[in-house]
């Protein structure tokens, strides 16, 4: 029997349903060539939401997504709506609900710097030779984001401010089993960062995940500080594989390893819950980067991390690896050949638009080998 996946498709603002426009191309092609059904269903979010309906995360929408086995986000906000207060601007009222709401409580966001496009990353280009790939996992419902008490208060005539941090021993080894069993497919490394030397969070966080370790003998585990991590991503790129941190620290770290690939248009990211609707978990999945309204309708977005994240929802949900691979071999061949969008052009390389992009992507699925993924979801 051929499966079909209910997908919620909420395509964002700014280059939104531009980039989500390939990105579902895409995602129909592989569902032809790798036999399987998808039922998509559409929502607005975010500030088409606000100007449609009044609110960022409409009642429908939400339904939407509780009734699919996984969300493809697009990108939310801009300065149109900033002028609103932040708890109802679109970044805070729509995705901070969803992932509240699915208990997302993993942020999977992939570092990939491909040979091709070393030389945009601003590090020195012996540092980068032949590209790196470096996935950042952040716990995510956890730590100084959500502990209480929280607040800012008068005490003795003068404002405080308060944010705990604050995490589970159950927290930690539900991110731990993640890692670990995403490292164990991969190249068997992974590092976990912590502040060890001065929080009690981190001494609980390192305790754990040795003891987590245990049941991943084949993985090599290493501690790192935050700020030693912080240097040494950038010393050394090609060095790591798979880093585990908490909520602030992975918030951070993700953004610097971003920046170091050259362009965060072309980094996907997932946000993964527990099971859900009988698959074998339950994700958001977005482009890192913003819905960059500057450049909306000009098409000349690049829509390689809205594809990419496909890539990661077919993987991480679904289970489909070699469809995953295909769409990320298709992407590194597209890279190959030379064609370009604006945010990666390069002379000696060929300009192209969005739709463009995406039509080439498409054209290289069928030759692209379904190559056994790296990255794949471990077995639990």
């Amino acid at each position: 029997m051929v499966p079909t996946f209910k997908i919620a498709v909420l395509a964002g603002d700014g280059i939104g349903p531009e980039v989500m426009a390939e990105a579902i191309a895409v995602l129909q092609r592989c569902a032809e060539i790798d036999k399987f059904d998808i039922d998509l269903n559409e929502s607005l979010v975010g500030g088409a939401a606000i100007d449609a309906t009044g609110k960022a995360l409409p009642e429908d929408t939400l339904s939407n997504c509780e009734r699919s086995d996984a969300i493809l986000f697009g990108s939310v906000g801009g300065p149109k709506w900033e002028r609103l207060p932040p708890k109802q601007q679109p970044e805070r009222a729509a995705l901070l609900p969803l992932r509240k709401h699915f208990n997302l409580f993993a942020n999977l966001r992939p570092a990939i710097c491909l040979p091709e496009l070393s030389a945009a990353s601003p590090l020195r280009p012996d540092l980068v030779q032949g590209g790196f790939e470096i996935l950042c996992i952040r716990e995510l419902t956890g730590g100084l984001y959500f502990g209480q008490p929280k607040g800012t208060h008068e005490e003795h005539g003068e404002t405080v401010a308060i944010d705990t941090m604050v995490y589970r021993r159950s927290e930690v080894e539900r991110i731990a089993h993640l890692a670990f069993g995403i490292a164990k497919v991969r190249k068997r490394k992974l590092v976990s960062i912590d502040k060890a030397n001065v929080l009690e969070n981190s001494l609980l966080w390192r305790s754990v995940v040795n003891e987590i370790a245990s049941s991943y003998p084949e993985v090599e585990l290493t501690h790192l500080l935050v700020d030693n991590a912080a240097m040494q991503f950038i010393r050394a790129p090609k060095a790591f594989d798979v880093a585990v941190t908490e909520n602030l620290f992975g918030d951070i770290l993700s953004d610097e390893l971003a920046i170091l690939t050259g362009s965060i248009g072309m980094l996907p990211s997932a946000s993964l819950g527990t099971g859900y609707h009988g698959y074998y978990r339950f994700g958001l999945y977005e482009p890192s980067g913003g819905s960059a309204p500057d450049i909306a309708g000009m098409g000349i977005a690049n829509p390689i991390a809205q594809i990419l994240s496909v890539a990661m929802m077919l993987r991480y949900s679904f289970d489909l690896n070699d469809t995953a691979a295909r769409i990320e071999s298709s992407v590194r061949k597209t890279i190959a050949e030379g064609f370009r969008t604006r945010d990666i052009h390069s002379e000696g390389t060929r300009l192209v638009s969005t739709k463009e992009m995406g039509a080439e992507i498409r054209s290289n699925l069928g030759r692209a080998p379904s190559l056994k993924a790296s990255s794949s979801m471990p077995d639990q």
